[in-house]
């Protein structure tokens, strides 16, 4: 029962534990595949990830979920099974999300310079971490902007503009 109330906790305090997401991925392992559960995206995102792939761009996720879990959202997702749009899954394997290490590693094990890495994300500080390992960031959000952030920001994939970005 203790073991049940932890889980609980960790659940509730959205601790990034890789332990807490691998098991989450187990259990979300059987919701997908037995249509339980779809992976939602926002309308544009699937097609704008599918141009951004068709220019050559290489596509890579990193997540607090794990490299499971992340498959099993791409791969049943309401848009359709996206997962050959990706080159690429990290998670809290590779660090924490707002640990500046975490995006150097990265960069390293795809073999790929920071100052040519885009990451998005909705969260800032994150973008921060980012940034200093030099990457460029933007920030996606869906409803007021964000007054704290320093990062460019959208509301839809489909407004990002790679130009703006460029080295």
């Amino acid at each position: 029962m203790q073991l049940i109330t932890t889980l609980y906790r960790f659940m509730d305090e959205d601790r990034k534990s890789t332990a807490l997401k691998a098991l989450q991925g187990i259990i979300w392992r059987s919701g997908y595949q037995n249509g339980d559960f779809r992976g939602h995206l926002y309308p544009e995102v699937a097609g704008q990830l599918a141009v951004w792939q068709q220019q050559g761009l290489k596509l890579y996720v990193y997540s607090s979920g794990s490299v499971e879990a992340q498959k099993l959202l791409f791969g049943y997702s309401d848009a359709g099974d996206l997962r050959p749009l990706f080159s690429g899954y990290f998670d809290t394997h590779v660090g924490a999300k707002r640990d500046v290490a975490s995006y150097r590693n990265i960069a390293s094990e795809i073999g790929i310079d920071p100052d040519a890495l885009l990451f998005l994300s909705d969260i800032h500080q994150e973008l921060d971490a980012a940034r200093t390992a030099g990457w460029h960031t933007c920030q996606l959000i869906r409803n007021d902007a964000d007054e704290q952030s320093q990062h460019p920001q959208v509301n839809r994939f489909d407004h990002i503009d790679l130009g703006e970005f460029a080295s």
